[in-house]
């Protein structure tokens, strides 16, 4: 479904409920692909996520409140790590993994996958710096972006990063220019536009070629990129090449065609002379935000596109290099909750004797954007009590003066819901925190990290004397 400039509630596609959401037999249960391993209901019907209740969470931290699952995170990073990575081993290659710190990133997190043996790619100043604070290993992070600031690159060689991603021609002088200037060879990679367009929302497709990331491959810019990198190698050591191909991706189709070309034009590059030890094929795996998504396991992804590299490696004629990916959303996504109170409940006539329930909540789109952005769907659910009323069609929405103020689109709550009542959404642990706004002057929540039944703040909750704390008088 495409955004609508108009909000949400003029999307395609608004009204009844949608075709893939099924009427629930039973209101009240958990579909555990949405939620962190071994989330479930206690005796008095309480949502429990790494043995902390959200009626807890409620009273210790305030609503609303992101609340993550520090050892279903790990998990799923060791799960990139070793089972993914193995079929990689068995070709006799090596594989790394950079967590995609756009996902959701602060100290406490980096410190995690640090932990877990990952490396991690920062896309600004700001991520570097968490980074930084974190105390993370400087040669195990990669600097992405667009548009780096001359300050943002010599931040990064100062540091020591592992590698930069560079995306213009512009940025090529630049970074060459700041390394001749530091007395240093900057390890940098080519982001290659590929041509292959993801089967995912327009606005998080990102190799098709109208649009603003990287080098065409089509066009020749990535050929010249990579001879103007060799031609600068005083100060440019060129790692390899890069490509992303999209967001909340559910096969390996559209890799198989990108790494096809990526394979090409790594042969060329070596037959000129140069061979290239390393190249990355993206990340952008999917998750399950409702019953509608299917998302790979880490194994079966990395079993997938193993063979790929092998076939493609193969065909080009070349050796299969060291080879690194980047899961964000993956790892992060549904390790993490957002938990709600509800204010207010509406029951709205549809037309033809249907009826929704608008269930507003203390948060909204500055706390989860990614409804209104580009009509993402969630699931959702009692988290304080059981119920036993039947279900009914409800839209939770936030407090935000806007229509599109929508959280949930569709989803079936308990007729009996009412305000006071807890309301959590499954599969927040990404973007959401990142995309977070200030809008209409409401604090961003907390982030809450739980752990075999305890719970600690990673990051505060924003009060109104941080915004304030802004203006200048």
């Amino acid at each position: 479904m495409r955004a609508h400039e108009a909000g949400a509630l003029h999307a395609e596609g608004y009204g009844g409920p949608p075709q893939w959401l099924p009427h629930p037999t039973d209101v009240n249960a958990l579909l555990p692909q949405l939620w962190p391993g071994g989330a479930r209901r206690d005796e008095a019907g309480h949502l429990v996520v790494g043995g902390v209740a959200a009626t807890r969470i409620a009273e210790e931290f305030g609503t609303p409140a992101y609340v993550v699952d520090e050892t279903d995170f790990r998990r799923r990073a060791r799960a990139f790590r070793d089972d993914f990575g193995a079929p990689f081993r068995a070709l006799g290659t090596d594989l790394d993994v950079y967590y995609a710190g756009k996902a959701f990133l602060c100290t406490a997190v980096a410190r995690w996958v640090a932990d877990e043996g990952l490396c991690l790619d920062v896309c600004s100043g700001g991520e570097l710096a968490v980074a930084k604070r974190a105390g993370f290993p400087a040669a195990r992070v990669g600097m992405h972006g667009n548009n780096k600031s001359s300050a943002e690159i010599e931040d990064a060689l100062e540091y020591g990063v592992g590698r930069i991603v560079v995306d213009s021609f512009d940025e090529i002088d630049r970074v060459a220019a700041i390394a001749r200037r530091l007395g240093v060879r900057a390890p940098v990679m080519v982001r290659v536009t590929v041509g292959v367009e993801a089967h995912t929302h327009e606005y998080i497709a990102t190799a098709h070629e109208d649009q603003k990331f990287g080098f065409s491959l089509a066009g020749g810019q990535a050929s010249k990129a990579v001879a103007e990198i060799l031609a600068a190698s005083d100060a440019l050591d060129l790692l390899g090449l890069h490509s992303h191909i999209g967001s909340q991706i559910f096969d390996t189709a559209g890799f198989e065609v990108a790494a096809g070309r990526l394979f090409d034009l790594h042969a060329q590059v070596a037959a000129d002379g140069h061979v290239m030890p390393e190249m990355d094929l993206g990340g952008g795996f999917g998750i399950a935000y409702t019953s509608q998504n299917t998302p790979m396991s880490a194994g079966d992804l990395g079993t997938g596109l193993a063979a790929i590299a092998e076939r493609t490696c193969a065909a080009a004629g070349v050796a299969v290099p060291r080879l690194s990916i980047e899961p964000g959303r993956a790892i992060a996504g549904s390790a993490g909750y957002t938990l709600y109170e509800v204010g207010t409940v509406k029951d709205v006539e549809l037309g033809g004797g249907a009826r929704r329930a608008y269930v507003s909540v203390d948060g909204g789109m500055s706390d989860n954007a990614r409804t209104a952005l580009y009509g993402a769907d969630y699931s959702c659910t009692m988290a304080a009590r059981a119920s036993d009323a039947p279900p009914m069609l409800s839209r939770v929405v936030g407090k935000h003066c806007e229509s599109g103020d929508i959280v949930v689109m569709d989803e079936f709550l308990p007729a009996d819901v009412r305000p006071g009542d807890l309301i959590a959404v499954p599969g927040t642990g990404a973007y959401c925190r990142a995309l977070s706004s200030q809008y209409n002057h409401v604090p961003r929540p907390p982030v809450v990290a739980v752990r075999d039944g305890e719970a600690r703040l990673i990051v505060r909750r924003e009060t109104i004397e941080d915004i304030l704390a802004l203006d200048v008088d």
